[in-house]
Formats: structure tokens, sequence, C-alpha cells
């Protein structure tokens, strides 16, 4: 759109007055260019596009400027504020059916998030207990306990990889939405995932879930008590 109006800004609003959408609430020029104000989205309307009766007003055609150079200009700038305006409204229309998904799609996942949380906690302390004096007194039992820790953890990590999938492909739908991941799900009502491991989700598929991150926590675990009993010499 231009800098500033060539022609009165009323002579524009009368020429794109019939193609003007019914969420827009106020169009006003501001320092020469147009602003616009839309009622909220919420996601679940059609996504706004230029109406078909923008293509067949024959007073928006386009009119070469040396044949009509008046009307080459207010016809130029009224399909330019048209242009915006519908641009806009997609833009606003895009970032509200992202948050309206997420809020479909996340359903349970807080609850299996603190779920897995705690048994990461539970896997942590049965790990660090390897370490202690009492754990060499008792190493069969606590050796049980850190396996059954990483199963109960691994567990966890995997019915909130059941969510996260389905937020991961949100996600990637809504790539091009002016909203980052973090903000969309803080307006959608879960500002605590921003400490959630999503994984990645492109066209139905899911990867780098939850899960696989606990399986390389296990198997760097393993390997580390691997070590232990070779370089120690015992059959721990």
């Amino acid at each position: 759109m231009p800098d500033t109006f060539s022609v009165p800004f009323q002579q524009v609003l009368d020429r794109i007055t019939p193609h003007l959408p019914p969420y827009l609430r106020k169009i006003e020029p501001v320092h020469g260019r147009v602003r616009f104000e839309f009622a909220p989205f919420t996601g679940h309307e059609k996504q706004p596009v230029k109406p078909q009766s923008y293509y067949d007003d024959p007073q928006l055609n386009y009119v070469p400027e040396s044949e009509d150079q008046a009307e080459h200009r207010i016809r130029t700038i009224a399909r330019d504020v048209l242009d915006d305006l519908y641009q806009q409204a997609s833009k606003r229309w895009q970032d509200a059916a992202y948050v309206a998904e997420l809020r479909r799609v996340v359903r349970d996942a807080p609850e299996r998030w603190r779920a897995y949380e705690r048994e990461a906690k539970a896997l942590e302390a049965a790990y660090a207990y390897l370490r202690t004096a009492e754990a060499g007194r008792e190493w069969p039992a606590a050796i049980s306990r850190l396996v059954d820790a990483q199963d109960r953890t691994r567990a966890a990590a995997d019915r909130f990889d059941e969510r996260a999938a389905h937020i991961a492909n949100a996600q990637y739908r809504h790539l091009y939405a002016d909203l980052g991941h973090t903000q969309a799900l803080t307006e959608a009502g879960y500002p605590e995932a921003k400490d959630w491991h999503v994984g990645d989700g492109f066209g139905g598929y899911f990867r780098d879930g939850l899960t696989a991150k606990v399986d390389r926590l296990i198997e760097e675990q393993e390997q580390h008590l691997a070590k232990v009993r070779r370089l120690s010499g015992t059959a721990h």
C-alpha cells in the first residue's frame, strides 16, 4: 500500500465498502496507511478470503494509467487496501485457529506430563542411590528398583507422547501462524507447556518425543553401569 494517499480516503472507502467483511469493526487511515479493527476470531470460522464480488466489481478492474490517471490511482489504492485487510484478517484467523486446535488436542496432557515428572524424579533417585555405600550391600535389589523405575518412566513418557504427537502435528499444520508454539499453548490456557518435551510432527509423522528421550537416558544409565562392572571387576 502506498505510504501516503494521493486521493481522499473517503473515495477509497466508497469504492471498497461493498466488499468489506462483517467481522470488520473499524477502518481508518493512520499516517498514510489504513488501520483495521476486527471482531475476535474463534478459529472455527472459515478462513477469511476476498469475496467473489471483489473480482467481479467493474469499479475495481485494472485501468492503465495512460488511459485514466485518476481512476488508475483510486483503483490501485482500493485494491491494495482490500488486499491488506484480508491478509491481516487471515493472519488473525490463523492464530485463532491454531489456538483452537491446541485446545482440542491437548486434553489431559498436563496430567500426563506431571505423571511423567513424578516417575522421572523417582528414576533419578533410584539411579543416584546406586552411588551410595548402602546400594553396594543390596546391589541386586537396588538394580531391580532401578529397572522398575526405568519401566515406569518410559511408560509415563509413552502416555504423554500420545498427546504430544497431536500437539506436534498441530504445530506443524500451523507452522506459518504468527504465534510461536509456546505462545500459542499459553493462549490456549497451558502456560506450563513451556516445560513440555513435545517432539516434532510433520505430515502425520512424529519423532524425537519424550519416549525417545527416556530411551536415550536409560541407555546412558545402562552403559555407565556396564562400565562400572567392567572397571571394578565385580559381578554387580
